[in-house]
């Protein structure tokens, strides 16, 4: 099997560049911990993907390498550059365009299934702590996860089982007992799906999922597969999820913050670009030697998150707007364990309880739409980078990103304007397989 390699996953024997000037020339002396284990499986990597800027963006366009194209365009009669989402969107086109048979990307809230969804490919982000991030270029450490990207769900679960095996090296790895928990929650619905049987299966559909930028033309696929589903015996209930309203504003937060802290240690100082301060500045002042090295080094766009979050974790705002996220993010988290049928296997006992009229699975529409189109040039600086046009975009995905969650994106037919769109299948922290087994029986319905 053949895959690429998102460029912010260390490989010791190509350049790891997070698509920065930061680490334009950066060469790491280890291979990520997915990296080796994909390579003692037998597949060879082909080659690093495009990203945005150390993960940071929804349209892939934040990048030292150029906007990234989504190869459905090419297909067509009339050419369009549209975006292949982000911020994994190479590892989504290479897939897409035929250049390998998986590609693995990371997702911190929406980053593989957004690219996933653009690019008509499969994407999955697994239950967090499932995957190992050692030698995962950190953006936001409680968020990020390696994913898996492929033509569809059987290649996507191939990956995906090599390289979800517990890693002492990585300090947020879920340990063996609570994965053999979760497995043996979920196992009896496996079997069942994977006999073609869905007759037990429990949909749900929360109704926050459809908000007012959503695209008429995208919710037609998403019922098409509903009735396929149905047909086969799926029972679909419509749920409510009354946190995810907030959820976008809170992870921009968390996020942020998060990457603030991340970043400093790009200083110019131990590896990566160094800009030597101009002719007659004091050597002596830490800002001299920082300042230049990180305006010089950082995208727009990585600038202005990290603004943000050093803000959120100042004095005068931590109170209001970081710990406002995280009580936010509290109850994204109790909203989705009130809904599952299938206790979370990471709280105690006490805490969380099965419930027979809870769902298996949740279903939404991918992306609010088909892939946008991109801007004029090929580059960050003839893009508006200051709409909120880009930031909406992951509205759908960082709900099950905030709390966790496996979440697939399976593609779903085409919008109005002829472009893929996708589904989505969340499951309960843990029910990476389960997952899978629904996005499968997608496929079939959707064949």
């Amino acid at each position: 099997m053949s895959i690429a390699v998102k460029d912010n996953i260390c490989t010791k024997s190509l350049p790891t560049t997070c698509s920065s000037r930061m680490l334009k020339n950066f060469s790491s002396p280890f291979d990520a911990t997915v990296v080796s284990l994909v390579s003692e499986n037998g597949a060879s990597i082909v080659g690093k993907a495009n990203c945005d800027e150390f993960g940071m963006g929804s349209l892939n366009i934040h990048t030292i390498h150029g906007a990234v194209v989504n190869p459905f365009g090419l297909k067509k009669n009339t050419i369009e550059r549209r975006s292949a989402g982000g911020s994994s969107g190479g590892s989504a086109a290479a897939v897409a365009a035929g250049l390998c048979d998986a590609a693995l990307g990371t997702d911190t809230g929406g980053s593989v299934r957004l690219p996933a969804s653009y690019c008509g490919v499969v994407g999955l982000k697994p239950s967090y702590g499932i995957v190992s991030r050692w030698g995962v270029v950190s953006f936001a450490d409680s968020l990020d996860c390696i994913g898996v990207l492929g033509k569809n769900v059987s290649t996507v679960g191939r990956v995906h089982r090599a390289i979800a095996t517990y890693d002492a090296k990585d300090p947020t790895a879920a340990p063996p007992h609570v994965r053999e928990f979760a497995f043996q929650n979920f196992s009896s619905q496996m079997g069942q799906i994977r006999s073609g049987d869905l007759g037990g299966l429990r949909i749900g559909i929360p109704q926050e999922y459809f908000p007012r930028e959503l695209q008429d033309s995208v919710i037609e696929p998403v019922r098409s597969v509903l009735d396929g589903l149905r047909s086969r015996g799926a029972t679909i209930v419509p749920v409510s999820l009354p946190s995810t309203p907030y959820a976008l504003s809170a992870y921009y937060v968390i996020s942020s913050a998060e990457a603030s802290s991340n970043l400093a240690r790009y200083d110019g100082i131990e590896y990566g670009l160094r800009v030597e301060p101009p002719p007659g500045a004091n050597p002596t002042k830490t800002a001299n030697v920082y300042a230049h090295t990180r305006s010089r080094g950082f995208g727009k766009e990585v600038q202005r998150r990290m603004l943000l979050g050093t803000y959120a974790l100042s004095a005068d705002a931590f109170e209001n707007y970081f710990l406002q996220a995280q009580q936010v993010r509290a109850l994204i988290k109790a909203d989705f364990d009130r809904i599952f049928r299938t206790p979370n296997a990471l709280r105690s006992p006490s805490k969380t309880q099965s419930s027979l009229e809870g769902v298996d699975v949740l279903m939404h529409p991918s992306a609010i739409q088909t892939a946008p189109l991109l801007p004029g040039g090929i580059d960050e600086a003839s893009t508006d980078s200051s709409s909120l046009d880009a930031y909406v975009q992951d509205v759908l995905t960082v709900p099950a990103s905030l709390a966790g969650l496996p979440a697939l994106s399976v593609p779903a037919g085409q919008g109005a304007d002829g472009w893929p769109t996708g589904i989505s299948v969340v499951g309960q922290w843990g029910s990476d397989e389960l997952v899978l087994g629904v996005g499968e029986a997608i496929e079939c319905s959707y064949s």
